[in-house]
């Protein structure tokens, strides 16, 4: 192996440094590159009196041994923690009440978050035939399709809000949700591959030991990226803003300002043999515009909604709905100016003080930015009103934090497999660069970090044959 090849990363959030951190322990020279003062990109932690406040991902799913090696090997083990077994509860609001999800045979029959005819309904599911492309058809089509409109609108539509921020109608079912087209796929249908694939799960399970538990951080998420920079040492650079790339013969230039700087022009650069970009793909596409103009393009397209997070603390004595759940979610049906909330303090300890509890709003997203278009100030009074209704809370928060994502999370919409495909095909015109990050291979903190695997595989099989 040469170990002589220098390597730069863009981006110092779990994709990036995670790369970082496997290729270090092969020896190579890594350099990661960071426009902010701190590392964890959408990994935001803090503390204020005595409330643990999450601005990105509040929780991870264990769902790779790649997430407890990671973990291991930067010394946190033992600050990794599981939710709660009330978390397993989740609730969705219809006609003002919160029902919760059945996760059950029986449960599914008893429930009144279905009607009796959208329960028969489901039994017309495995004699659904395939669809032909999933990468050109909606998760709201797919959905319907097989599963009746009011599946969707009280089951999927919610999810999808509250795992991507985005609108079903938009997001293709193969890019955004592929285990679930893959149920058709493989078996045919839903409930038939929920049947035939339970045993191939559990076998997965057993083998691979993951149980895809929820999981934080007694410190909170960012905890992760922090260990992992930490373990790098210098290798990270933070204050590092990336201005473009430039072809050095057989290399590539990275011309970048360090620290704060008014200056339009570049003052540092280095030369790089191999660049892996994990930055999101509206800030890549300026740096890499120089060297492939319909690469820019494509990765300027993919849409990244407005979502604001709205953090509350309230003192326990004064809310009377029981916190028995991981929290609600919202169907856009019900028409509210939020998407649901976590109930943070519920799912992991040491969230709130004593006596406290803790919750993490949604508010906007692909189906709502229009939110933003009024006065802020209104919205937030009608918002906390209405989650006051909700949660039966007599008095205002002790504690309100607020984050605005202008740019939240990337939306794997219809068509978005041409740019997965024009970005493979640029990689292999252009060896040495990598795309990653969580606009490619999914968007949850164990997609990323299997996908920072890929990419280090991918360079170290580069490096070897150099």
């Amino acid at each position: 192996m040469n170990n002589q090849k220098n390597i730069v990363i863009f981006g110092a959030g779990i994709s990036g440094l995670a790369t970082a951190h496997w290729l270090k322990k092969e020896g190579l020279d890594v350099t990661v590159l960071e426009a902010a003062d701190e590392v964890g990109g959408s990994m935001k932690t803090r503390t204020q009196d005595g409330f643990l406040i999450e601005n990105g991902p509040n929780s991870g799913l264990e769902t790779t041994p790649l997430i407890r090696q990671i973990a291991h090997e930067t010394g946190i083990s033992d600050e990794m923690i599981y939710a709660s077994e009330a978390a397993s509860k989740r609730y969705i609001l219809k006609n003002d009440n919160l029902m919760a999800l059945p996760t059950g045979p029986m449960a599914f029959i008893k429930t009144p978050l279905f009607s009796p005819p959208a329960k028969l309904r489901l039994l017309l599911e495995p004699f659904i035939g395939r669809s032909d492309d999933g990468y050109y058809q909606s998760i709201a089509e797919f959905v319907r399709r097989r599963l009746g409109k009011e599946f969707l609108d009280y089951a999927i539509d919610p999810f999808v809000s509250g795992v991507f921020a985005g609108d079903p109608n938009k997001l293709s079912v193969k890019s955004a949700f592929p285990k679930l087209y893959r149920l058709e796929e493989l078996y045919g249908g839903l409930i038939m591959g929920m049947i035939k694939g339970a045993r191939e799960r559990k076998k997965s399970k057993e083998e691979s030991k993951q149980s895809a538990r929820m999981f934080s951080f007694k410190s909170g998420m960012q905890t992760l990226p922090k260990a992992i920079a930490k373990s790098l040492g210098d290798a990270v650079r933070t204050g590092c803003e990336i201005n473009r790339i430039v072809k050095d013969g057989s290399r590539y230039k990275v011309l970048f300002n360090e620290g704060k700087t008014s200056s339009a022009e570049p003052s540092q650069e280095i030369i790089a043999d191999i660049i892996l970009s994990t930055i999101p793909s509206y800030k890549a596409a300026s740096v890499f515009e120089g060297l492939d103009s319909e690469l820019a393009g494509r990765l300027y397209n993919i849409y990244y909604p407005p979502v604001k997070i709205l953090y509350l603390g309230y003192k326990t004595k004064n809310i009377k709905r029981p916190l028995d759940g991981f929290g609600f979610l919202i169907p856009s049906k019900e028409k509210e100016k939020f998407l649901g909330s976590i109930w943070s303090s519920t799912i992991f300890p040491g969230r709130s003080p004593d006596g406290y509890a803790a919750f993490t709003m949604f508010i906007g997203g692909a189906r709502s930015q229009h939110l933003f278009d009024g006065n802020p100030y209104v919205m937030e009074l009608e918002i906390l009103d209405r989650f006051h209704n909700i949660m039966g809370i007599s008095s205002g928060p002790e504690i309100k934090s607020m984050k605005m994502w202008e740019k939240a999370i990337p939306q794997y919409n219809l068509g978005y497999i041409e740019h997965e495909r024009y970005f493979t095909k640029f990689e292999k015109e252009n060896p040495g660069l990598y795309l990653g990050g969580n606009y490619r291979g999914g968007i949850s903190v164990g997609d990323c970090i299997k996908s920072s695997f890929d990419n280090y595989e991918k360079i170290l099989k580069t490096v070897n044959q150099t």
